[in-house]
């Protein structure tokens, strides 16, 4: 449900009509000689309120234009007189649901399951390439192994126990 803010209290508002003055007869009553006794009215007009000067002596202006009457849209600044207000939606963020027609569902086009599901996984897949130098070190490093384990045992044949 919209509300009006105005000096930092918020005024619900639930009715078709309501009207915004000085004078204690009003719905909304703002206490300031700048706003006229009937300053302005809101009136329900589908889902949004219409906001209507009510020849007022210092009039309405909406995001500092003034105004004699236009549908208000939420966080619109308002201004009463020297008073400012501010037009807002509801707090708790409820909204109409849409119309039953608004909602249009469409089936899937393509149903098809992959072959494989490689394109499935979260992960960047690694592309198989051939690096030479990556190669190189590779066997570089075997062969070194190789050698070094190669001494390591003719070493050790060298300083074994006779039988």
């Amino acid at each position: 449900m919209p509300r009006l803010v105005i000096s930092g209290t918020a005024h619900e508002l639930v009715g078709d009509l309501i009207t915004i003055g000085r004078a204690p007869d009003n719905m909304i009553v703002i206490r300031d000689p700048s706003v006229s006794s009937r300053h302005a009215q809101l009136q329900l007009v589908g889902e949004t309120y219409r906001l209507k000067d009510l020849d007022s002596t210092n009039g309405i202006r909406v995001n500092g234009i003034p105004t004699t009457e236009t549908v208000l849209r939420f966080d619109d600044r308002i201004r009463f007189g020297a008073v400012e207000a501010r037009y807002e939606p509801d707090a708790n963020g409820s909204r109409p649901l849409p119309q039953f027609e608004e909602i249009e569902a469409n089936q899937a086009k393509l149903r098809a399951v992959p072959s494989d599901f490689a394109n499935a996984s979260p992960f960047p897949r690694q592309k198989d390439q051939k690096d030479p130098t990556r190669t190189a070190m590779f066997v570089g490093l075997a062969i070194v192994l190789l050698v070094f384990l190669g001494s390591m045992i003719a070493v050790l044949m060298m300083h074994a126990p006779t039988l």
